[in-house]
């Protein structure tokens, strides 16, 4: 007995060394943390319960029986994060480069199973050289494996992939059908196929870096939504991310204690300009609305002209979608329709409420938008909005208008609440040409068309440049002053706490892919 016990330890001792201290050495020489570290550092303290820690490869050939190492290139467990249980799996570089074997995959799945089984959060750190290749097709079945739980989980836990290393090939859809994808700077890269193979095919002379680092892949790609300098930062991030999350998605995210006090913000008054052309920070009117410090970015570097994120407002978690003015006057384009309309569907996923900020001219014009289907990516977040039964209330801070106006979370498409500064300007363009179209004949028959222009834009503007028209018909429910924004959004998430919506008996709908 005793001498069983004395060999367990000398396994378990030997998994925790990983792929040797040679190898973690040089680890840290690229400023990366080890598997076991970015663990460590991730969870609470002491909290980390480890599974399947004496697995080994089942591989004879090509001499891979002569060398197997326990864990074979992956760490799994559970632990919390802030009281709160998660699951989460760290490939370990430092063993055979951290690829994917048919035993490596048996254990990522184990994790993701038990995760969905308890419905709590799943977390993978990757970081892997990609398929095992002396496997063969049992690796690539083993990716199959992971990337059937990542759709069968999707929507019914979060679940969160931060690429710590290299990812590329087959390896890349997993975090790709994750709720969220962070990447670290200078160390890590996603890619489906590689420079040497690009370089062949296409002629492209084109680094790692340039090809799939963290720097492309959130201001080109958008396919991650969060970077950061190093692997400290990543993992900060992750546990902030968590914050604003439910366990899954038959529970509420965590409302914190919160005391009503003097709700009015004067700084919101003086933010919109008294021209309609000038432009103005969108991050200030959030500022002006949430609870202190609470914004959460997502997508930061990514079509810009609209921004995402969550919040909290009198403690409750709540998720943005605003039109930013200072980029591209807050138009909707292909890039911001699809970043807002998957950030919308998690929202929604999640039991987490959303507040719409508009100020939105239309949609970019133009051949480039409309050869990559802005139709169909603008009807995503159309779809989204319409389709999401979480509360959602609208504020207009100035323009809506055309199909925009009715996009960005109106009344017409299942808004709860819909909100109006004075300064809100709802029509179906902007008053200078629409007068231009209206009053054709007779500004072309005055003497002077200039002044005769000016005198109908101001008619025009006088009857639908404003809130009240859309007020008197419903569609606005409240024009309210830009001061008092902040607690008319705490009490109406706090009315629509309890909402619930039946829907129709489908299997699903078939949004506009």
């Amino acid at each position: 007995m005793s001498q069983n016990l004395d060999k367990l330890k000398e396994k378990i001792a030997e998994a925790h060394k990983g792929g040797g201290e040679k190898r973690i050495a040089k680890q840290h020489e690229k400023k990366k943390l080890t598997a076991r570290e970015r663990i460590n550092y991730l969870l609470d303290e002491n909290s980390f319960e480890e599974i399947g820690i004496l697995v080994t490869h089942r591989t004879t050939d090509f001499g891979m029986d002569k060398e197997k190492i326990y864990g074979d290139g992956v760490v799994t467990g559970y632990g919390t994060i802030n009281g709160r249980l998660v699951y989460v799996f760290a490939q370990d570089f430092t063993v055979f480069g951290g690829s994917l074997s048919e035993t490596h995959a048996e254990k990522i799945c184990k994790v993701m199973d038990m995760a969905v089984k308890v419905g709590a959060p799943m977390i993978g750190l990757n970081d892997s050289g990609g398929a095992r290749i002396q496997e063969g097709v049992k690796s690539l079945g083993g990716y199959a494996d992971i990337f059937h739980r990542n759709v069968k989980a999707s929507g019914v836990i979060p679940q969160i992939s931060a690429i710590m290393g290299p990812c590329a090939g087959g390896a890349v859809y997993s975090p790709a059908m994750t709720d969220f994808t962070l990447m670290v700077e200078d160390t890590s890269y996603m890619f489906v196929t590689g420079p040497n193979v690009v370089k062949t095919v296409t002629n492209e002379n084109v680094t790692s870096e340039e090809l799939g680092g963290a720097s492309t892949h959130s201001t080109k790609s958008g396919v991650t939504h969060l970077t950061a300098a190093n692997d400290i930062i990543a993992l900060e991030n992750i546990k902030q991310l968590i914050s604003y999350m439910p366990q899954n998605n038959q529970k509420p995210p965590e409302k914190l204690p919160y005391e009503l006090g003097d709700e009015h913000r004067e700084v919101l008054e003086s933010i919109v300009p008294d021209s309609s052309n000038k432009p103005y920070d969108m991050h200030e009117v959030i500022k002006g609305i949430i609870d202190d410090d609470s914004f959460f970015e997502i997508h930061k570097d990514y079509a810009d002209n609209i921004i995402v994120g969550f919040s909290r407002i009198g403690g409750r978690s709540v998720g943005i979608i605003a039109n930013q003015p200072m980029s591209l006057a807050g138009v909707l384009d292909v890039d911001s329709s699809k970043k807002a309309a998957r950030f919308t569907r998690f929202c929604d996923c999640f039991n987490i409420p959303l507040l719409v900020l508009v100020d939105v001219p239309g949609f970019l014009p133009g051949t480039d938008q409309e050869w990559n289907g802005i139709i169909l990516h603008g009807a995503k977040l159309l779809y989204a909005l319409s389709e999401a039964t979480v509360p959602k209330v609208t504020v207009i801070t100035r323009k809506a208008y055309g199909g925009a106006y009715d996009v960005m979370n109106s009344k017409h498409i299942g808004a709860d609440l819909n909100y109006a500064w004075p300064t809100a300007e709802i029509a179906v363009m902007g008053a200078k040409g629409a007068s231009e179209i209206i009053f054709r004949k007779e500004i072309a028959a005055a003497e002077d068309p200039e002044k005769k222009l000016a005198e109908k834009e101001a008619e025009y503007a006088e009857k639908f440049a404003t809130p009240f028209e859309a007020a008197q018909r419903g569609f606005i429910d409240e024009v309210i002053m830009p001061k008092d924004t902040r607690r008319k959004l705490i009490k109406a998430f706090s009315a629509l706490e309890n909402k619930h919506v039946l829907r129709p008996n489908r299997k699903h709908g078939n949004i506009p892919l």
